[in-house]
């Protein structure tokens, strides 16, 4: 299964068209905040399913804070990452993960992609659609079974 992961989309048509494009083939995308109305712009093109959290610039009571996703026998824990102080670095978020049984985490907040395994929890950060730090913006693409998860940044 192929899924798509976006954070930080903010607003950025020009950013999300070339983001939707990435996607397309994707079964399935998770959207990480900030901005929860991009969501029904990607929905303009993109078909599949999307889950979305809620961002620290997000005001909407629609989307939660944080999600738990079941898929391929493995569970997904999805945040924006501000109230785990991802800026900093994943030792909350890896407490949480470990609270809740996650076996992957996906977030965003920093606006830098990031990919890393910490003992059994896989991180990823698909950095920043609409304002990346580092002036690239990306998505990161995921492939998951039930025996193997295979994660890339992709910029856009």
């Amino acid at each position: 299964m192929l899924v798509g992961i976006l954070s930080d989309t903010h607003r950025n048509k020009v950013n999300m068209d070339k983001a939707i494009e990435k996607i397309k083939k994707c079964d399935l995308v998770f959207h990480l905040g900030d901005n929860y109305e991009d969501i029904d712009y990607i929905k303009r093109i993109y078909k599949g399913k999307i889950i979305g959290v809620c961002g620290n610039c997000d005001t909407t009571k629609k989307l939660s804070k944080e999600a738990v996703y079941k898929l391929k026998g493995h569970t997904i824990f999805l945040t924006h990452g501000d109230c785990y102080r991802v800026k900093l670095n994943t030792f909350n978020l890896k407490y949480r993960a470990m609270e809740i049984g996650a076996n992957i985490v996906l977030y965003g907040h920093s606006h830098m992609s990031f990919i890393e395994k910490d003992g059994d929890i896989l991180f990823i950060n698909p950095g920043s659609v609409g304002e990346p730090i580092d002036r690239n913006p990306s998505i990161a693409i995921m492939e998951i079974n039930e025996n193997n998860i295979e994660c890339k940044i992709i910029s856009i």
